[in-house]
């Protein structure tokens, strides 16, 4: 359990190394944590049991992983052209990728009041927030007004950002009007790209939102596990990996 603390993701080839196990008797173990709850068994190996039950707040998460979300939205923000309507989601990851769009001619739709706020300042961004109830944790809307305006616009990309994704669940949330947002957000778009960095792979919340063959595109850092890395690759969707560092 202390190995796996440490680890975001590992094998059993990793454990028979770090324990000196068998790896008949590991697997033994691994059966009775997985009874427990208290871990997760997925194709790539195994992770502490990491179920997420309420939304972080910005401020939890706008320190967390600084340079990984920098670098990601090096790459996603890459994709974007000179008169592109696009929408942002939540976070701070996307708040990121729109601190790098602020010298081109944009039409932004967004959730997030932090993001609507910061690009209002720069004249040739027209900028759209989804409205509805706000969410207190993210200071994002969230409820059946957004959702109404999202399926009635037809963006050129739709960003997504996630506290939570794998492959199995795809992408989680912890309220059930998040999740549908974040749908809603995805449904409609002609490239949809998900931002997430690796510390958030193979945690999961109670709601699921987006199944990972909805993206076209994945952007993720070098730190990700490089048994998922492979499976990853092996997705219909694009995977783009900042730094390079994964070939």
């Amino acid at each position: 359990m202390d190995y796996l603390k440490e680890h975001n993701l590992v094998t059993v080839e990793d454990l028979v190394i770090a324990i000196k196990a068998s790896p008949a008797t590991i697997r033994r173990d691994l059966i009775k944590l997985d009874e427990q709850g208290v871990i997760n068994r997925t194709h790539g190996g195994v992770t502490i049991n990491r179920f997420i039950p309420a939304q972080p707040t910005t401020y939890e998460k706008i320190h967390r992983n600084q340079s990984e979300k920098q670098s990601i939205a090096d790459i996603a923000a890459s994709f974007v052209l000179a008169g592109d309507s696009i929408i942002l989601d939540a976070g701070t990851t996307t708040l990121e990728i729109a601190r790098r769009l602020t010298h081109m001619p944009l039409r932004v739709i967004t959730s997030d009041l932090h993001i609507a706020l910061f690009l209002s300042e720069f004249k040739q961004i027209e900028v759209t927030i989804i409205g509805g109830k706000i969410d207190d944790s993210s200071q994002s809307c969230i409820g059946e007004h957004g959702r109404l305006l999202l399926r009635q616009i037809n963006p050129d990309i739709a960003f997504i950002s996630c506290n939570s994704w794998s492959l199995e669940k795809g992408i989680t949330a912890p309220t059930e009007e998040k999740a549908l947002v974040k749908a809603s957000i995805a449904e409609k778009a002609n490239r949809v790209i998900l931002v997430a960095d690796s510390s958030k792979y193979g945690s999961y919340s109670l709601f699921s939102s987006i199944a990972m063959s909805s993206f076209t595109d994945v952007v993720t850092d070098n730190k990700i596990n490089k048994d998922i890395h492979s499976q990853l690759k092996l997705q219909n969707f694009k995977l783009h990996i900042s730094n390079n560092s994964i070939k």
